[in-house]
């Protein structure tokens, strides 16, 4: 299959995960089209309050650097920091296969 996959965990500040989760929705609606993404999903943590998940397929890890580049994902990066309770967690790994 050969994709590359990320997972991003971000904690939030108490009290401010829907507000984080609002934004990194917002990013998923940003980043959906563009180029190589295959998929872009935000969860909520069911055993932590504070946290959300975001799940990501792409074609290439190219294809997901870009995507940081697309029109107004830096400001949403922006908004997205203060509400965060230190830095994000991150996982990179091969897609082997599965259903998408």
């Amino acid at each position: 299959m050969n994709k590359y996959g990320f997972t991003g965990i971000f904690k939030a500040h108490n009290g401010k995960r829907d507000e984080l989760a609002a934004i990194l929705l917002q990013a998923a609606g940003l980043v959906s089209t563009a180029k190589g993404c295959q998929q872009y999903i935000i969860n909520k943590d069911a055993n932590d309050e504070q946290v959300i998940v975001v799940n990501e397929i792409w074609d290439t890890k190219e294809d997901h650097d870009h995507a940081l580049k697309v029109d107004g994902a830096m400001a949403l990066i922006s908004q997205a920091m203060p509400l965060m309770d230190g830095r994000p967690e991150s996982r990179e790994f091969e897609v082997l296969g599965g259903k998408m």
